[in-house]
């Protein structure tokens, strides 16, 4: 085996890493642009099921991801991580995989509960709720939905600290893995 591509994790979990992290990207950026365009334009319309199929897209992949996660584990940290250091890192990755599957389905779960159906962007198709429309517990699940892309945007803040604290203060191997 080759030394430098046993250090690395596998191509199929760095594709996912990276476009999961794109399509994380791009479902905050619609949502939050949102409110930047008037209503009557039908735009923030779109922008909001562009969000919610973004965030469709995340919950498939983040299966595969999982199952690959579980399937080769993460290649070591070189110089070994502190153990205390060590278990915060399996906490954050596994608060970042529970944020992925959390999210999607809260949002699934308040759109159908909501409105009925969860539109196609730029057509007159939609994927039917298997539920009632029951609009208080939508509303319940938005707020839940909300509160936790709020807090998804501190454990991915920390994430992100944690790869460059990694990169420039302990000069580790720990983004080179996932390159």
């Amino acid at each position: 085996m080759n030394h430098s591509l046993s250090n690395r994790y596998s191509a199929k979990a760095r594709h996912f890493h990276w476009t999961v992290a794109a399509l994380v990207i791009l479902a905050y950026a619609l949502i939050l642009s949102t409110d930047i365009f008037p209503r009557s334009t039908g735009i923030p319309a779109f922008l909001l099921q562009s969000h919610f199929w973004t965030g469709i897209v995340v919950l498939l992949l983040a299966i595969p991801r999982l199952i690959e996660r579980l399937r080769q584990p993460p290649p070591p940290v070189s110089p070994p991580l502190h153990p205390r250091l060590e278990l915060l890192s399996r906490i954050t990755h596994w608060a970042l995989y529970a944020f992925l599957f959390a999210q999607p389905l809260l949002g699934i779960m308040t759109v159908w509960l909501s409105n009925g159906t969860i539109p196609v962007p730029g057509t007159s198709l939609a994927v039917p709720s298997p539920f009632g429309v029951t609009p208080h517990l939508g509303h319940s699940l938005e707020s839940i939905h909300k509160t936790l892309g709020t807090a998804f945007y501190y454990v991915i803040g920390l994430h992100i600290a944690a790869v460059l604290w990694h990169q420039f203060v302990r000069r580790d191997n720990l983004l080179k893995r996932m390159w």
